[in-house]
């Protein structure tokens, strides 16, 4: 038997009869507003279990979706388990909307569902996942070649607090990779320059700026409160001491670097995971000696290097926060741009490793010397 089709019209007025009206899309769908009166059941669920949500079989039940087309196929389902009285309304919320019926307040603001509605169309990001990332608090060390981009896509994405640790000041020379900056910001703070940036992007992002480097003083009270760590910082005493603290703390760290044409990315989450991820150290045990280290300044960085770098970086801290996806755990990426290859190198935890095997107590933090080490 055919699908009885309604127009919105029909279908208010059978509602205000007494109807049922249910509303078959996603609940990431369903977020961003819904005909009023209608409950919200998700297809796959109303057509497993249709007497958990629907009882009577004899009740007069009209399904809609956003067009119209899911709903019947719906309605279908429905009719081959015995409901009776089914139909369909044609053109679904959208004609629904187009035809000034009234609609469901959305569960969040206006802006938040115009800002984010591609997420909120995401089924793996949706209303929850996009209010997780509203609450998630980063850290972001270092507001040059590798926050810059991690900065603008994590404040774009939504994330709610984001704590940028940098003592530098924006000079001319930074210009050409680290976008968060202009040239009428040259002398400033870099965390100065920065939050002005983003707060232009994002007003709903907070910004707390921390005009210092990364030290053993410190570290902790920079990672106090943090969901992940994003590591953006251009020396190694820096990423020692955000590894050991991660550790220590048990915080996931989201490690880049750059250097001339290649560059490469990990996750270490070993605080979370003793035994199973590797830390950095397990990767690098130890620092370089100085004069093997390569010179901020003289070594140089292709301009959009950083960017491709600090983009991944931010895309694996989005995963780690959504807990969607597979992060780059034990994972080494590595990028040459000039051939434009990726290499992903596996690697495990060192079972000697000295700050994350499971049987090691924590044995504080040690300074080292800064040197440069891209970025």
């Amino acid at each position: 038997m055919p699908i009885l089709e309604l127009t919105p019209e029909q279908a208010a007025q059978r509602l205000r009869a007494g109807a049922c009206l249910v509303d078959v899309r996603a609940a990431h769908e369903r977020a961003l507003g819904m005909a009023a009166g209608a409950l919200g059941i998700e297809r796959a669920q109303l057509e497993a279990a249709p007497e958990a949500h629907l009882p009577d079989r004899d009740a007069e039940v009209l399904l809609i979706c956003q067009s119209g087309v899911r709903s019947r196929q719906a309605a279908e389902a429905l009719a081959a388990r015995g409901y009776r009285r089914l139909a369909s309304v044609a053109g679904g919320t959208q004609a629904w909307a187009a035809a000034g019926l009234p609609l469901q307040a959305p569960q969040e603001d206006a802006d938040f569902l115009e800002r984010y509605s591609r997420h909120l169309r995401l089924p793996e990001v949706g209303l929850d996942g996009q209010r997780r990332l509203a609450a998630a608090r980063v850290l972001l060390v270092g507001a040059g070649g590798l926050g810059s981009p991690a900065a603008f896509y994590l404040a774009a994405a939504g994330v709610g607090h984001l704590r940028l640790a940098d003592d530098d000041r924006v000079e001319r020379s930074n210009l050409q990779r680290q976008i968060l900056h202009g040239e009428d910001r040259i002398g400033q703070p870099k965390v100065d320059s920065a939050t002005r940036t983003l707060a232009a992007l994002n007003p709903r992002t907070a910004v707390e700026a921390v005009p210092a480097r990364v030290t053993a003083a410190n570290v902790e009270a920079l990672l106090d409160g943090v969901d992940v760590v994003v590591d953006g910082a251009d020396n190694f005493a820096a990423r020692y001491l955000l590894n050991d603290a991660c550790v220590h703390l048990r915080k996931p760290l989201v490690y880049g670097a750059v250097h001339r044409f290649e560059g490469q990315l990990s996750v270490f989450d070993a605080g979370r995971r003793r035994g199973q991820a590797p830390c950095y150290r397990c990767l690098f045990p130890e620092p370089p000696p100085p004069e093997a280290a390569p010179n901020c300044a003289e070594a140089g960085v292709l301009g959009v290097l950083p960017g491709v770098i600090g983009l991944l970086q931010a895309t694996e801290a989005l995963k780690l926060l959504l807990g969607i996806g597979q992060p780059l755990i034990g994972r080494l990426l590595h990028v040459d741009a000039l051939a434009m290859r990726f290499r992903d190198i596996g690697f495990g935890p060192d079972p000697a490793c000295p700050v994350c095997a499971p049987d090691r107590a924590f044995r504080g933090y040690a300074e080292i010397a800064v040197h440069c080490a891209g970025g």
